[in-house]
Formats: structure tokens, C-alpha cells, sequence
């Protein structure tokens, strides 16, 4: 077996043995007020942390540019590698004759 394979059922059998031990604390436990309580709780706090996430995200990350600045950009490397290429054919000529 791969490591990858081994790892894979490992997972495998941690989430059955998982599976068992939650059906047991909320079934068949006497603490089942607190597994309801502390399973709602890492539900809501997860779903509320990536909503966190992702606005820190969307608050500190740099706007893009407009695509009106790239084409200006464009077009002005454009004009400089045409001139380039202008001025290499004039000295090539100049260089053959």
C-alpha cells in the first residue's frame, strides 16, 4: 500500500469510530444537553469564522486595476516595442549597405 492509501484508511476509520462515539454521546450519554450544545456552537462558530475569513480577505486585498489602466499600459508597451523594432531595422539596413 501507498502512504497515500494508508492515510486514507486511517481517515477512514477515525471518521467511523467518530461516527459511533457522537451516535453513542448523543443516544445513549447522559451529557447529551452538552454534546447538542458544544456541536451547535463548532458548527455556528465554524461557519461564522470562514465568514470572517473571508471578509478579512475581501478587506485587506488590493482592488484590480481598471481594464481602461491595463490598456493604456498595453498600448504604451506596445508603441516602445514597435519603435524597438523600428529602430533594430534601421541600423540593420545601415549595417548592410
Amino acid at each position: 500500500m501507498s502512504r497515500d492509501q494508508v492515510i486514507g484508511a486511517l481517515i477512514l476509520i477515525g471518521s467511523i469510530i467518530g461516527i459511533i462515539l457522537y451516535g453513542w454521546l448523543v443516544f445513549f450519554s447522559p451529557w447529551i444537553l452538552l454534546v447538542m450544545e458544544l456541536t451547535g456552537f463548532i458548527a455556528v462558530a465554524g461557519v461564522l469564522g470562514i465568514l470572517a475569513w473571508i471578509g478579512y480577505t475581501l478587506a485587506t486585498t488590493p482592488p484590480p486595476k481598471p481594464i481602461e489602466e491595463i490598456e493604456k499600459e498595453l498600448e504604451e508597451e506596445l508603441k516602445k516595442l514597435e519603435t524597438e523594432t523600428a529602430e533594430e531595422s534601421e541600423t540593420e539596413k545601415e549595417q548592410s549597405e
